[in-house]
């Protein structure tokens, strides 16, 4: 199947005038979950089409058997998944908060249908094969999935807003690469980042980063009263920041941590500035990038994020601390990995999608 054979999305931006129905797939995750409760509120968007994959037939018939939570509220029947009845419904735009390589063999079916994606997974995140490679996909049709791979957007919105309103594809970014994108992009579009001494990002993360599966790892035997490193220079989110920020993999130390919480990314980034700055100079570069941008924060120095400030909210908190010396930086980048993290920033995607304030739904 040639990309030239898929077929466009059944409506435009400026087309839109009545509620715009969606569909999830992979509702009975963490960041699903986050995903359904934030579409049932928002004003623009119908009730949820709640879909489940052919493999999970048999399981539960509905989200409230998985987070009685949302019990008595009127049911949330899980479908199983068929792209004809997913066109009846009327469905325009599909959530996918499903595994890697689910994503990866779904979506050039959904485009063939006519359906607008935004992945979470890390399906369609990284343009360079080498970066790609971490993953292991076996694309079953790898003209269309190489040729997917070039039209997808990676959808940071601070910096893609002007490129998600054509989108068909939009690759939701990861939760660390998010919270380290964010930090550096301003100082380094500026040039004020000495390169050549590298650039090392001390990242930790609640449990629900690792997903709904337990593991060994993230049993409460192991997480609890502990701190562990992880994936040591083998993290798939290390591709994201580099091809995003225009690295090359030699130039960042990347070390992901395990927090004994549920949820929550603090990231501590260490880098040298090329010239002396006064701290009024950084801060100003932070500001001055990130004007008009609704979800991101800006501490003035010497204050810093600390996660209960972001947690259960869509924003980026950003702070820093500048040494003496006037060159050795210390930058602190806080989010929710579940929501600016994942279902947060889908559904800002979303909304820049359709031409509609970032912040619908999400206050």
């Amino acid at each position: 199947m040639s990309i030239a054979t898929i077929a466009e999305p059944r409506t435009t931006p400026s087309k839109v005038a009545e509620k715009l129905k969606t569909a999830i797939l992979g509702a009975t995750g963490y960041s699903g979950l986050e995903l359904t409760r934030i579409l049932l509120r928002h004003p623009r968007v119908e009730k949820p089409v709640l879909l489940r994959r052919p493999a999970d037939n048999g399981g539960p018939a509905d989200l409230a058997e998985v987070f009685p939570a949302l019990s008595g509220n009127g049911g949330y029947p899980l479908r199983p998944l068929s792209w004809s009845n997913v066109k009846q419904q009327g469905v325009e735009l599909l959530f996918l908060a499903t595994p890697h390589q689910a994503s990866r063999a779904l979506v050039p079916d959904a485009i063939a249908h006519g359906l607008r994606v935004i992945d979470l997974s890390g399906a369609w995140r990284l343009k360079q094969e080498q970066h790609r490679a971490i993953y292991g996909f076996e694309d079953s049709d790898p003209t269309t999935a190489a040729e997917l791979t070039a039209k997808a957007i990676y959808g940071l919105p601070e910096l893609s807003s002007d490129r998600l309103a054509n989108a068909t594809l939009v690759a939701n970014p990861g939760c660390y690469a998010t919270s380290v994108i964010l930090a550096l992009a301003p100082l380094l579009k500026a040039g004020l980042v000495d390169r050549s001494r590298g650039i090392i990002s001390d990242s930790k993360s609640g449990v629900s980063g690792a997903g709904k599966e337990p593991s060994s790892k993230t049993h409460f035997v192991s997480v609890a009263d502990n701190l562990s490193a992880y994936s040591v220079f083998n993290h798939p989110h290390v591709g994201e920041i580099v091809e995003q920020l225009g690295l090359s993999s030699q130039e960042l130390i990347f070390t992901p941590h395990l927090l004994p919480i549920p949820r929550g990314i603090l990231s501590t980034i260490y880098v040298y500035l090329n010239r002396e700055m006064a701290p009024a100079e950084v801060e100003s570069c932070l500001k001055n990038f990130y004007s008009g941008k609704r979800w991101v924060r800006i501490f003035p120095t010497p204050k810093l994020p600390q996660l209960q400030f972001s947690l259960h909210t869509n924003y980026c908190d950003l702070g820093f601390c500048l040494a003496d010396d006037r060159r050795r930086l210390v930058l602190v980048s806080c989010i929710d990995n579940l929501l600016k993290g994942a279902a947060g920033q889908a559904v800002q995607n979303m909304n820049l999608m359709y031409g509609w304030a970032e912040e619908e739904g999400l206050q």
